[in-house]
C-alpha cells in the first residue's frame, strides 16, 4: 500500500513563507553600557579560561599530594634448578623450589602526607588568586576603556553641537554684513572658526575608533566588529576621603593580590616544614608469603628505611626554603604597602576630579553660557565684537569638556579602586 502524499495547500505555504521571510530576533550589542561589556568579557576571555583550567588542575593536585605511591609487587624465583636435579629450567612459580613473593608499600614519615597536601592546597589557592588578579586587572581595563569610549563619544556630540551654533553665528553674521553693520572678517572667522571644529571632529572621530578597537581587543573580538552607542557612565558611590581607614580593611580582606602572596607564603612555609621533615626516614613495609610447589606454607615480613646521613644536603636544603619562605614574606609586605599606596593616591584624585566636575558644572558652564547670551546680544547690538563672540562660545564649550573629563577621570579613579579592593562598590 502507498503512503499518502501530503498536500501543502496554498494557505500553508503563504504561512510559511511568511514565517521564513520574518527577521531573526539579534541580541542587542554590547556598549550601551560598562555592565554588559563586563559580562561579555567574563563568558570569553580565553586567557581567563585558560587560567580557569589550570586552577582546576591545581585543585585536582590535592587528593594526589596527600595519597600514598602505589604498591610494588616484587616476584623471586629461588632454586630454579632445584639443586641441580632438573633436567631444564621451568620458570613458573610452581616448578620452583621456593617462589616469594613480596608486596611491599612505601610509607612516608609522620607528617609528611599532611603537608603536602596542604602544599597542594596552597598552590591551588595561587592559581585560583591568579585567576580574580587578572579578572580585576581585565575589569578595571574595560572599565577605563568604557569611559573614554563614552567620553569621547559625547564630546563629539557637543563639538557638532558647537558646529550647528557657529553655523547660526555665520548666518548672523552674514546678515549684518549684508546691511553694512559688520566687515566681512565676521563672515570669514565664523567660516575659519567652522573648519578648525571639523578639524576636531575628525580627531574624535578617529578617537571613538580607537576607544572601539582597544574595547574589542578586551573582549577578544574582532577589531571593527560592532558596539552600541555609549548611554551613561556609572553611578559614582558615595566615597570619601575620609573612608580610607574602612577601604583599607577591605583591601586587606578581598584584594586578589594580597590573597595570592599570603598563599605563597602559606606555601612556603609547608615547604618548610615539609623539608625539615626529610630529618628522618621514610618507610618500605612488605608482606612476603613464601611459595614451595602448589601451596603457600610460610610468611615473612619486611621493613626498610632510609638513613638521613647527608646532613650537609639536608642543611642547604633547610636554609634554601627559609630563604624562600623570607622572600615570600618581603613581596607580600611589599605588595601590601604599594597597593594602600595606590588607594590613598586614587581617592585622592577621586575626591579632585569630584570637585573638578563640581566647578565646570555649576560654576564654570553657567557663567560661560550667560557670558555667550551677553556677548550674541551685543553682538547683535553692535556693542561687542565678533572676536568676543566667539572667544565666549569657545569658553562655553570648554565648560563642558572640562565637565566630560573629569567624568571620565572619575570613573577610571573608581575602576583602579574598585580592582584595588577586588569587588565592585
Amino acid at each position: 500500500m502507498k503512503p499518502k502524499r501530503r498536500i501543502i495547500t496554498p494557505v500553508t505555504a503563504a504561512l510559511l513563507a511568511l514565517l521564513f521571510a520574518l527577521p531573526a530576533v539579534a541580541e542587542p550589542l554590547p556598549g550601551a553600557n560598562v555592565e554588559s561589556l563586563l559580562k561579555l568579557a567574563r563568558d570569553v576571555n580565553p586567557e581567563l579560561a585558560a587560567m580557569r583550567h589550570e586552577a582546576q588542575a591545581a585543585s585536582e593536585r590535592i587528593n594526589s599530594a596527600g595519597a600514598l605511591p602505589d604498591p610494588m609487587l616484587r616476584t623471586e624465583l629461588q632454586d630454579i634448578t632445584r639443586q641441580g636435579t632438573a633436567s631444564s629450567v621451568n620458570l613458573l612459580p610452581g616448578t620452583a623450589g621456593s617462589t616469594k613473593y613480596t608486596l611491599i608499600q612505601a610509607v612516608p614519615f609522620w607528617g609528611k602526607r599532611d603537608l603536602r597536601r596542604e602544599l597542594a592546597e596552597a598552590e591551588a589557592q595561587q592559581a585560583q588568586g591568579r585567576i580574580n588578579t587578572s579578572w580585576e586587572d581585565l575589569a578595571a581595563r574595560i572599565k577605563t576603556s568604557y569611559a573614554q569610549y563614552y567620553v569621547f563619544s559625547r564630546a563629539e556630540i557637543l563639538t557638532r553641537e558647537l558646529l550647528d551654533l557657529t553655523q547660526s553665528l555665520e548666518k548672523i553674521a552674514q546678515a549684518r554684513y549684508a546691511s553694512g553693520l559688520v566687515p566681512q572678517q565676521d563672515v570669514i572667522r565664523a567660516q575659519l572658526e567652522q573648519t578648525g571644529i571639523r578639524s576636531d571632529l575628525v580627531e574624535l572621530e578617529n578617537a571613538v575608533h580607537h576607544s572601539k578597537v582597544r574595547l574589542n581587543a578586551l573582549l577578544y573580538r574582532p577589531a571593527t566588529a560592532p558596539l552600541a552607542a555609549p548611554v551613561m557612565l556609572r553611578t559614582l558611590p558615595a566615597i570619601l576621603k575620609q573612608d580610607q581607614s574602612s577601604l583599607e580593611d577591605k583591601l586587606h580582606a578581598r584584594n586578589p593580590q594580597l590573597s595570592t602572596e599570603a598563599a605563597r607564603v602559606n606555601a612556603a612555609t609547608k615547604n618548610r616544614e615539609l623539608v625539615y621533615r626529610n630529618r628522618y626516614p621514610d618507610f618500605n613495609l612488605g608482606l612476603s608469603p613464601l611459595q614451595t610447589g602448589n601451596r603457600v606454607d610460610a610468611w615473612g615480613m619486611m621493613v626498610e628505611f632510609n638513613i638521613p646521613l647527608q646532613q650537609s644536603s639536608r642543611r642547604s636544603q633547610e636554609r634554601e626554603a627559609q630563604f624562600m619562605l623570607a622572600a615570600a614574606e618581603s613581596r607580600r609586605d611589599a605588595t601590601r604597602n604599594q597597593l594602600l599606596a595606590d588607594l590613598a593616591e586614587n581617592l585622592s584624585e577621586l575626591d579632585a576630579t569630584r570637585r573638578i566636575e563640581n566647578l565646570a558644572q555649576n560654576s564654570q558652564l553657567p557663567q560661560a553660557e550667560l557670558s555667550f547670551k551677553a556677548a550674541l546680544a551685543g553682538y547683535e547690538n553692535g556693542k561687542v565684537n565678533f572676536a568676543t563672540l566667539l572667544d565666549a562660545q569657545r569658553l562655553m564649550l570648554k565648560a563642558r569638556l572640562d565637565a566630560l573629563k573629569a567624568q571620565g577621570e572619575a570613573q577610571k579613579r573608581l575602576a583602579e579602586i574598585e580592582r584595588l579592593l577586588g569587588e565592585d562598590l
